[in-house]
Formats: structure tokens, C-alpha cells, sequence
């Protein structure tokens, strides 16, 4: 996936600025796709240039001008051929478990620190994932469809059940460490 196709889906929902996006991405998709302002500018920067989404522009009175950019037909059609290519594996980097594996170098009180650290940012990263409030079924926001609903629910509920494993796994490798370090 790409941030480009991300935002492409998220305007296929709704226009939207570039603020209102970082706001949409960060309460929606930012467990498992993040972006910062600076990347989501550039990319709705260049997907104008390649025609897949406009911009407008919108004086508003007292307030900031806002520009709520908007997926063209061609957009829509790009968003529409990822979705149906063929998935590709990611490759696999994980910071943590790469020092996990080598922690062995350290004082055991350092990789229980280190498993310590790693817990408090799952269990902020769950916490974040259970504050996520989907509207009721029977008030979908315009442009949702119930299955869009289900499916953006769905992936909430991966983000959920990973943070959820990784927590349980913390304790249990927290508890193989005890057995065998003072």
C-alpha cells in the first residue's frame, strides 16, 4: 500500500484538506498506515499534478482559506486497480524485535526495561484503537456505505486483536524471563 492510495480512498468517501485528511488518517487508518503533515501535503501535491484528485479553494471569512481536494474519475480508477492487484508481501522490519533478538548482550534488568517500554506503547497504541467511535449503523456519515462501515470496522478490529497478542505476548515472554534470569 501507499499513502497515495490511502488518500485516494479517503476522498473517495468525501473531499477533503490536507488538515482535515491528517486528522482522518490519524483516527482511522494510522494504526496500520501512518503519515505525517508533511507527507500527506506532498502526496495530495502530486496526485493534482497526475490528475487523480483536484484542488478547490475556499475563502472562508475570519478563518484560514481551505483547500478540500476532491478524487477524479481518474482517481477513482487508480484506486480501483490497486484495490484489485495482487497482493505483495511486505518486507518484514520490526525495530523492537530486532533488539529483542540480540538483547541477550545486555543486564537483564535493561531487556526487562526494554519489554517494559514496549508494552506502555502497545497499551497506548490499544487504547487509542478502543477510543475510535464508529457512528451507528443507522447514521452512517454521507458518502459510507453499511459495507464500507463493516469493513473499516474490520480493520479497527485487526488493530485491536494485534495490540491485544502483543500485549499477551509481552507477559508471556516477561515470564519465560523470569524462570531463567535473577
Amino acid at each position: 500500500m501507499s499513502l497515495r492510495h490511502a488518500i485516494l480512498g479517503i476522498l473517495s468517501v468525501k473531499p477533503m484538506s490536507g488538515y482535515e485528511l491528517k486528522k482522518v488518517v490519524d483516527g482511522s487508518v494510522g494504526h496500520f498506515w501512518t503519515a505525517d503533515r508533511s507527507q500527506i501535503y506532498r502526496t495530495l501535491s502530486a496526485l493534482v499534478e497526475e490528475g487523480l484528485a483536484s484542488r478547490g479553494t475556499v475563502v472562508q471569512e475570519g478563518r484560514p482559506t481551505l483547500h478540500p481536494h476532491t478524487v477524479t474519475d481518474a482517481g477513482l480508477a487508480e484506486l480501483d486497480r490497486w484495490l484489485a492487484s495482487p497482493l505483495q508481501a511486505p518486507p518484514t522490519r520490526d525495530a523492537f524485535l530486532a533488539r529483542l533478538f540480540f538483547a541477550d548482550r545486555l543486564p537483564p534488568e535493561r531487556v526487562r526495561a526494554l519489554l517494559d517500554a514496549r508494552h506502555r506503547e502497545v497499551a497506548e497504541e490499544l487504547a487509542e484503537l478502543e477510543a475510535i467511535e464508529f457512528p451507528p449503523r443507522d447514521a452512517l456519515p454521507e458518502g459510507v456505505t453499511e459495507l464500507g462501515y463493516a469493513l473499516r470496522e474490520a480493520a479497527r478490529d485487526h488493530g485491536l486483536a494485534h495490540a491485544r497478542a502483543e500485549l499477551a505476548w509481552i507477559d508471556a515472554t516477561r515470564r519465560r524471563l523470569e524462570r531463567i534470569t535473577p
